[in-house]
């Protein structure tokens, strides 16, 4: 496209934790931001949006060519969908309508790392599928890999720990090197991917600022709190019987299967390097103190999970 043609962005899961902070951040940066929801009177995370919520099911093809009518750019998360005949039709229908609309680029937000090798574990394997399938597709496709998000601690289940307790728990090995992602952090990089040269085709693993152990993610937490706190390594298994209350037993399992595969032993697969993000994308990551302290962590305080 000519640098004088208006970009006209479709970002789905708009009303999800990470498709709005792409949507927030590109709307707000002046662009034309569509956000494909499932329910449009579901209300956003912040007052004002300033992107338009357009009602769509990735499983229907006719909603997906609506949506991308006179779009340009695509930043696509599927939901946490884990059967893989669905996911492989949400995947072709977004191919096809970003096609027929002649999409100058497509980024695929993966929400994992990926190992080399099939791992029978549909958490991965799923989104594996639906990579293929956009890179097969003839479009411009950027395939970004994020670890395990900063934002997931800022969340019932480990608020009221970490602020009244000094408990940070997460089902990762104490041990476990994780590059730690905030959900802002991850929207620059998706938004520049939009853009970037020397991307089109590739898959790049991303990951924040700082990669910390559990030890070292609550030395953080201490830092930035001003108390102690400790790290306690979840058992999969019970993180799994929690979330399935929340999401129900397949997308929970799903979700967990990535949990299961690192405990069984593969060390780098979160830890992807800082350094290769910035340089990528151009983009400035934050570090995990300077989050901590940017959140409002007295909510938390006298609350239970």
């Amino acid at each position: 496209m000519s640098e004088d043609q208006p970009k006209r962005y479709l970002v789905t899961g708009a009303n999800g934790f990470q498709g709005g902070a792409v949507a927030r951040l590109l709307s707000g940066r002046g662009h034309e931001v569509r956000g494909l929801v499932r329910d449009t009177d579901r209300p956003a995370d912040d007052e004002g949006r300033a992107w338009t919520p357009v009602r769509g099911d990735l499983g229907s093809a006719e909603d997906l060519r609506r949506a991308f009518e006179s779009v340009t750019h695509a930043v696509v998360t599927l939901p946490l969908v884990y059967e893989a005949d669905s996911v492989l039709a949400y995947a072709r229908n977004i191919a096809e309508a970003a096609r027929e609309a002649g999409v100058s680029r497509l980024v695929y937000n993966v929400n994992t790392p990926l190992p080399e090798g099939r791992t029978g574990r549909a958490g991965f394997e799923t989104r594996r599928l639906a990579e293929q399938v956009l890179f097969d597709s003839g479009l411009p496709t950027v395939s970004v890999r994020p670890p395990v998000y900063l934002d997931n601690l800022f969340s019932p289940w480990n608020g009221p720990a970490l602020v009244n307790d000094g408990v940070l728990a997460y089902p990762l090995p104490v041990g476990q090197r994780v590059a730690w992602m905030s959900h802002a952090d991850l929207a620059q990089v998706l938004a520049a991917a939009t853009e970037a040269e020397g991307v089109v085709g590739r898959a790049v693993d991303v990951g924040g600022a700082d990669v910390l152990t559990g030890t070292e993610l609550a030395a953080a937490f201490a830092n930035a709190l001003g108390r102690e706190v400790r790290y306690l390594p979840l058992g999969v298994e019970d993180f799994e019987a929690g979330l399935g209350q929340l999401l129900g037993a397949e997308s929970a399992a799903g979700v967990a299967g990535i949990y299961h595969h690192v405990a069984a032993g593969d060390q780098d697969l979160l830890a992807a390097e800082p350094a290769t993000t910035e340089r990528v994308f151009g983009v400035q990551l934050t570090s995990t103190v300077e989050w901590i302290k940017t959140q409002n962590w007295d909510i938390w305080s006298g609350r239970t999970a």
